[in-house]
């Protein structure tokens, strides 16, 4: 991360207040991994580090919360739900270890944003270009369903995150993750439409002096397998958020 450090204005903070968005994100990230802020998450991500799959059996499970990933000069942030169990929990990377992650990164190669198809480890090398991969609970929950204090407990980190980064596109992977970054643009006083658009692949809602969020479904092995979710489906909300990231205007 500090190979990409860029000089950018934090929301919230006087304009001339330039900061190292590669510093501050490093810095987040270390508040982030020591949290201990949820006991069951906390006893949870640590029971699933012990009792471990039998096909990682040999692997050192991470079983900390886990930051956000990426470019740091990133323009598109990518939100899912939660490390997974034996992916991110496991690796400490989001989106790493696991089926969800695989159909993600090779979406995110195939569209410019990662210089290889595949995200095994947090030594494997890959590196993003223009993005940047998180989500709003960074702690397993058990049966992937965080509870509502949960979540509230650990949107500051999110939202703080999101401050650094200034993304001109938010690619949201199910409606957990959208319902994040309504909130998010909501406590940030932006002019949200009224009622809020529903969750459904491929929406599109330009936000009023904010970024665009573009909707997907989740790449969960009961998405996949059920074809609800294709790769071409995926293919194209990321291919749209190039395109809408590099518009000039934005």
């Amino acid at each position: 991360m500090d190979a990409l450090v860029e000089q950018r204005v934090v929301p919230g903070r006087h304009p001339s207040a330039e900061v190292s968005t590669a510093d501050d994100l490093a810095a987040l990230t270390r508040e982030i991994v020591a949290c201990r802020r949820c006991p069951r998450l906390v006893a949870w991500r640590e029971a699933v580090s012990i009792e471990k799959r039998a096909a990682f059996l040999d692997d050192e499970y991470w079983g900390k919360p886990v930051p956000g990933f990426g470019d740091p000069d990133a323009s598109v942030v990518v939100v899912g739900l939660a490390p997974g169990a034996h992916g991110a929990n496991r690796t400490g990377r989001m989106f790493t270890g696991d089926r969800s992650g695989d159909w993600l990164y090779r979406a995110m190669w195939r569209a410019g944003f990662a210089d290889r198809p595949t995200s095994t480890g947090l030594d494997d090398g890959l590196t993003l270009t223009g993005a940047w991969v998180t989500a709003p609970v960074r702690c397993v929950p058990p049966d992937n369903k965080p509870t509502v204090d949960e979540r509230d407990m650990c949107a500051p980190w999110f939202h703080r995150e999101v401050d650094l980064l200034a993304p001109d596109v938010f690619v949201t992977l199910g409606d957990f993750a959208y319902r994040a970054v309504w909130r998010y643009l909501h406590d940030r006083g932006l002019s949200l439409p009224r009622p809020r658009p529903r969750f459904a692949h491929g929406l599109e809602v330009p936000i009023d002096a904010g970024p665009v969020v573009l909707a997907s479904y989740h790449p969960s092995q009961q998405n996949t397998f059920t074809r609800r979710l294709t790769e071409p489906m995926l293919d194209s909300v990321f291919e749209r958020a190039r395109e809408v990231s590099e518009t000039p205007s934005r």
